[in-house]
């Protein structure tokens, strides 16, 4: 059993990387806040050259406070508890169903060859990430 959940561990993080997916756990919101509060206190010392001064300092606040928050998403996965990792595990082998397989590269090949599985199984991963890591998911371009 523990290999079938580091199987789909690797699958997951294969899949993801493709993907370019990144998540953030927490902190975003700061960011945000940072950048709006200061373009609204500009705004209210300077006017509208205040607001784009105070946007422009409070964006540079936002991301040094945000800063290495953001992380790739096969990176989160490897660093998952035993709990997290066996729920992840039956979120994906909900999609997989009865497929057996005897290693990770046969894993990979049959999903990767099959794109309606491939999509089943990232949507039940970002799934996963956004509700129960409360993650927020993005995709670098």
């Amino acid at each position: 059993m523990c290999q079938r959940i580091n199987d789909v561990m690797k699958l997951c993080c294969e899949l993801s990387a493709n993907q370019q997916i990144q998540a953030t756990l927490k902190g975003s919101g700061k960011g945000a806040a940072a950048a709006g509060g200061l373009a609204f206190a500009g705004g209210l010392i300077g006017g509208p050259l205040g607001i784009a001064v105070g946007g422009a300092v409070g964006g540079l606040l936002g991301c040094w406070l945000t800063s290495g928050q953001f992380k790739p998403l096969p990176q989160i996965i490897m660093e998952l508890n035993p709990h997290q990792r066996q729920k992840l595990y039956q979120d994906v082998m909900a999609v997989l169903g009865d497929i057996q397989w005897t290693d990770v590269a046969q894993l990979m090949g049959l999903v990767m060859g099959n794109a309606c599985l491939k999509q089943q199984i990232t949507a039940a991963l970002i799934g996963y990430v956004t509700k129960e890591l409360q993650a927020q998911v993005t995709y670098l371009d």
